[in-house]
């Protein structure tokens, strides 16, 4: 059968359309909507996973979009040079003059850099390119251990969960993130070699514990990228319940074309598809989240 020319190229430049985020308005903070509710004990989460390609970003967007359609008021820091969770968010990159960079380097008042409202209860300390130099810049830095934690500090009371989404390795940029956070979650997928890594990364932890951040430990185990219909998904599932106990969720994220999609829109999974399996587990996971306290 021939099909005409014309009709292919609207096709394609229809499917293009299609999958071009709209990109939101950065608006100022001091345009930010006022919290409702009296918020509690600010508590500060990183997300981290030095092994890429496991999740990480996917559960930070959508977990702190579920924490704010959930009554909560939450901020999430993206510390990946990277920035997907600040895409995955509908922010162009390419229009933010003021950055997580100028935070830890350039001491940049925080209200020139929060953008305000980007989804229900969820305000976006941003990343750029500019981040990626960051880790050879903060060498020569004093106390360049605690730039976050000492940027991240005044907002307490002011959130009731900070999540930073920290980046796929264990450079200073995540030493930041550990003496900053008060617990760690962890994605690991449910796939070959999925603990691969985790052991560096738990004497990372408790390096830093010892010796900058005594508090620091793990808050949460998630079980990502999980497909039941194969034997290998079920048995890493099983490996790191045993390995890790009652600090996994009970909440498993599934693998699924719309978490995938999502980002490509600009959107949170509770946005894009709000009535599908990865915007019910990830709303799940956020009432794990706040029962853990």
């Amino acid at each position: 059968m021939k099909i005409d020319s014309i009709e292919v190229v609207e096709r394609v430049t229809e499917e293009h359309v299609e999958k071009t985020p709209t990109y939101k308005e950065i608006k100022p903070f001091a345009d930010k909507k006022p919290v409702t509710h009296v918020i509690g004990q600010t508590k500060i989460l990183g997300i981290i996973n030095q092994k890429g390609g496991v999740g990480k970003s996917t559960t930070a967007v959508n977990l702190a979009a579920a924490l704010g359609s959930a009554g909560k008021q939450v901020l999430l820091v993206d510390l990946d040079p990277q920035g997907n969770a600040t895409s995955g968010l509908g922010i162009d990159k390419g229009e933010i003059t003021r950055c997580i960079y100028d935070l830890l380097l350039n001491d940049t008042p925080l209200h020139e850099v929060i953008i305000p409202d980007v989804a229900t209860g969820l305000d976006l300390i941003p990343a750029t390119i500019n981040l990626a130099g960051a880790e050879v810049e903060l060498v020569s830095e004093m106390a360049r251990e605690n730039r976050l934690k000492d940027t991240l500090g005044s907002l307490r009371g002011k959130y009731d969960y900070i999540l930073i989404d920290c980046p796929p390795s264990l450079g200073l940029l995540t030493v930041n993130a550990l003496v900053a956070s008060d617990k760690l979650i962890i994605p690991i997928q449910c796939e070959f070699y999925a603990l691969e890594g985790v052991t560096k990364l738990l004497d990372s932890m408790k390096r830093v514990k010892s010796r900058l951040n005594p508090s620091l430990d793990i808050f949460g185990i998630l079980l990502t990228m999980y497909d039941g219909r194969t034997m290998l998904a079920r048995q890493v599932a099983k490996e790191v319940r045993s390995f890790f106990g009652k600090q996994v969720f009970e909440t498993i994220i599934p693998r699924t074309v719309k978490l995938s999609e999502a980002p490509s829109y600009g959107l949170p999974i509770t946005e894009y598809d709000p009535h599908g399996r990865g915007a019910e587990s990830y709303t799940a996971l956020a009432k794990e989240v706040i029962n853990r306290g």
